[in-house]
């Protein structure tokens, strides 16, 4: 940082600048003169000042108004403004601290007197400066700290995310391929949706392969029956989606408390007759809404354990009857606006 002190001084008299420059010499500072107050506000945008010693009454534009305009401007504001006049009134001088000065000096001023003034006010000014400076470095530090850590977070919710999925996919019926695919396929919605930003789709992305997690909770015999489920094993499996939400939600974590509330509302359905607890239409998170539809259109095109495959037409055409029903209506009309898409991901 330069130590340089540069100092200018506005008076429309020549001699009382020489004055003023003559008294502080002694203090190697650097000196530029204005004899205008509309001079002062040129060099002021062009060349960085220190202090200024301005005088008040100065013909077409006066010291009060040349002070006025530095506090408008967000980059000349702080520079500390000394008065150097002859007015000596109390309203002169309440006025000249009103508009943004920081001393006022009688003329004829000892010298003595304006040395120490000049001397405090720069002093005061270079440690105001010297202390942004640390702060403004501090909170990139702190900023900097900040990011790192939430990325670490991020990464360590990541990985806790995968190594669910993957136990899920040992442990359940669902399938490596049908959990990825899942992933696509909600990412793919979402970023179409024009409610939807891009963190939302990140956060679909990661979050909806733990939309069956409930699953390991749930007997394995249940799970991979061949055949139709009695009513009460039925019942048990839809417990899934409860054992997920107790096991997930009281994470603060942005990621987790998204998965808790996929797991939960993925079987809900826009008219209320899903589960576990009969929402219906915008009751349903945006979240839960997006992983229902993608989850049936998967699980209809693939083969599982209880069931054959259907083809991708078929799946397309019940998830268009289904509009209303079973999914939201707005989400149907995007996937059928951009079915290409979401048929390459089925069949890549």
């Amino acid at each position: 940082m330069d130590l340089a002190y540069h100092i200018l001084i506005v008076d429309d008299i020549m001699d009382n600048i020489q004055i003023a420059m003559n008294i502080l010499k002694e203090e190697s500072y650097d000196f530029s003169y204005a004899t205008s107050g509309k001079e002062a506000l040129e060099l002021l945008h062009s060349t960085h000042f220190d202090l200024v010693l301005l005088d008040i009454m100065m013909p077409g534009m006066d010291g009060y108004t040349v002070c006025e305009a530095l506090q408008k401007n967000e980059l000349l504001k702080d520079i500390p403004i000394i008065f150097l006049t002859a007015k000596n009134d109390i309203d002169s001088i309440s006025k000249g601290f009103r508009v943004g000065g920081v001393d006022y000096i009688i003329k004829p001023f000892h010298p003595e007197e304006l040395i120490a003034r000049v001397r405090t006010h720069l002093e005061l000014y270079r440690a105001k400066v010297t202390l942004q400076y640390h702060n403004l470095s501090l909170k990139t530090k702190i900023e900097e700290k900040e990011i790192r850590l939430a990325r670490e977070i991020e990464e360590g919710q990541k990985e806790m995310i995968f190594t669910l999925t993957e136990l899920m996919e040992y442990t359940s019926d669902e399938t490596g391929k049908h959990i990825r695919r899942i992933a696509y396929l909600a990412k793919l919605l979402a970023h179409h949706h024009p409610k939807l930003t891009k963190v939302d789709e990140n956060i679909i992305y990661l979050a909806s392969p733990m939309h069956d997690i409930g699953k390991i909770m749930i007997p394995q015999n249940l799970l991979h029956k061949r055949g139709k489920l009695t009513e009460s094993e039925f019942e048990t499996i839809k417990e899934h989606t409860t054992r997920a939400y107790t096991l997930l939600r009281y994470s603060s974590r942005q990621l987790i408390k998204a998965a808790s509330i996929i797991a939960h509302e993925h079987h809900e359905k826009w008219d209320g007759s899903g589960y576990p607890r009969g929402l219906k239409g915008e009751e349903i998170h945006l979240y839960g809404r997006i992983v229902a539809l993608v989850d049936v259109f998967d699980a209809l095109t693939h083969e599982r354990s209880y069931k054959t495959a259907w083809s991708v037409d078929e799946a397309v055409n019940y998830i268009y009857d289904q509009s209303g029903t079973h999914f939201d209506p707005q989400l149907v009309e995007i996937f059928r606006t951009h079915i290409d898409e979401f048929k390459a991901i089925i069949n890549p």
